[in-house]
């Protein structure tokens, strides 16, 4: 099985403990090249697993909101 294969399967919360432990390896320092390279592309798979699982959560909630006829949009202001 590959790492993508094996991130794929990984909750939220399992991908966000596992990309935290990549970091703190990372931020350790002490590793070489290769190593870091790896580190950062796992990191990479991890995040883009997470904004996956969040996209997803994020339209359902919509979708929910929409059934329920409660959804309203509204413009965000920034000063």
């Amino acid at each position: 099985m590959t790492y993508a294969e094996e991130v794929e399967k990984m909750t939220f919360e399992e991908s966000i403990k596992t990309l935290e432990d990549l970091v703190k390896e990372l931020e350790a320092g002490g590793i070489d090249l290769d190593r870091s390279i790896e580190i950062y592309e796992k990191a990479v798979l991890l995040r883009n697993h997470c904004r996956q699982i969040l996209d997803e959560s994020e339209r359902r909630i919509q979708k929910i909101m929409e059934s329920s006829g409660t959804l309203k949009t509204e413009d965000l202001k920034f000063e």
